[in-house]
């Protein structure tokens, strides 16, 4: 099971959405590095079920405990490992589903892949509770990088066919970032933000779901990040993005838009102000050739409609083979999207500490 990510960091994720605990074991970590562990929970409240009609009515706390690799306050160099319990399981909401597929989910191929033999309670391994640890890793990774003044945020860009204002890639001010990071659903037009709740509400009374878009930023990246073809930075960061639950796309700058433009137009030009080089426009989000090239670091993930439904939907009974209908019952969100925004933050998180300490070690030897 691919559980394992990163090249000079790695980090291990562990559990089941509704087994004893979750958990992650981040290793290579530099050590002496001191970790804010209330800035750590807040992270873990921000992704959190049971806190708004938005989402689920689950209610987990995500208290988190680390059991190696911290001392004193600091990271000692060793794996750090760091286990969250599950305290709020209604595994008897499954018990229907044991045979059942449920539509849009990965029940049918991990049946098939894993012989019958998976913990198909709320999903198992391929629930989206087991995000919880990789935003325990972007936290960890968002106070390394801020030492280096690198800050990432995300804002909800579009919820169904709702979408926020638009944002010059090239003029991303740090203040607009960390209002993004303090606000409860992050969108720069907030009469925008309104009409998306209404939507994810209206579709929760109407027991259906609906998806959205995420976009990202990060600023103050150095020049560099990145290697050529199969390590690119954008190679890392989709491959990253695309292992959270429900991500369906991945684009970066200005994404698939980019083919419908002449290349004068989205050429991000150069010119010497004084002694300094700048771009007159960001329209590749901040990366050129896989590299990073100063610019920030602008890219979005599409996230699926959640596929649990309490509408009738067509299906199958593994075990009988036969056809069913079938309606999900249980806690789910109407809309991942607003919990999933600093789920796509610590994953880029990561992949930019891993990046970056991958460069540092070059520039070593």
């Amino acid at each position: 099971m691919g559980a394992v990510f990163g090249k000079k960091i790695t980090l291990t994720i562990f559990g089941e959405s509704h087994g004893t605990a979750i958990g992650c074991v981040l290793a290579n970590l530099p050590s002496g590095v001191e970790l804010d562990l209330e800035k750590i929970q807040n992270e873990l409240q921000r992704r959190a079920p049971g806190n708004s009609p938005l989402a689920t009515s689950r209610k987990e706390a995500d208290e988190f405990e680390i059991v190696s690799g911290l001392f004193q306050g600091k990271t000692t160099g060793s794996p750090l490992c760091m286990l969250i319990k599950n305290s709020s399981q209604r595994s008897s909401d499954y018990e229907l589903l044991k045979d059942l597929v449920r539509p849009g989910h990965a029940d049918y191929v991990a049946k098939i892949k894993y012989k019958q033999a998976n913990d198909y309670r709320g999903g198992g391994h391929f629930s989206g509770r087991l995000t919880a640890p990789l935003v325990f890793a972007g936290a960890v990774a968002k106070q390394i990088l801020e030492k280096q003044d690198i800050i990432v945020a995300a804002r909800i860009k579009s919820i169904a066919k709702i979408r926020d204002r638009e944002q010059d890639f090239l003029n991303i001010e740090r203040k607009l970032l960390e209002e993004l990071l303090q606000s409860e659903f992050p969108v720069l037009d907030l009469v925008q933000g309104e009409k998306m709740q209404a939507e994810i509400l209206q579709a929760k009374a109407q027991l259906d779901s609906v998806g959205g878009v995420i976009e990202g930023f990060a600023l103050n990246l150095p020049v560099g990040l990145g290697e050529p073809f199969f390590d690119s930075l954008e190679s890392s960061l989709a491959s990253m993005l695309f292992s959270i639950p429900a991500v369906k796309g991945v684009e970066f700058g200005l994404g698939f838009a980019i083919s419908e433009q002449l290349g004068s137009v989205t050429n991000d030009q150069l010119q010497y102000q004084g002694d300094k080089i700048k771009f007159l426009s960001n329209n590749n989000g901040g990366i050129l050739g896989g590299i990073s090239n100063s610019l920030p670091l602008v890219f979005r993930v599409a996230i699926k409609p959640t596929p649990s439904i309490a509408k009738e939907q067509q299906s199958i009974n593994f075990a009988e083979q036969t056809n069913v209908a079938l309606k999900i019952t249980g806690r789910h969100d109407p809309c991942i999207v607003p919990r999933a925004v600093v789920v796509v933050e610590a994953a880029a998180a990561w992949v930019l500490l891993d990046n970056i300490l991958l460069a540092g070690e070059k520039n070593d030897l």
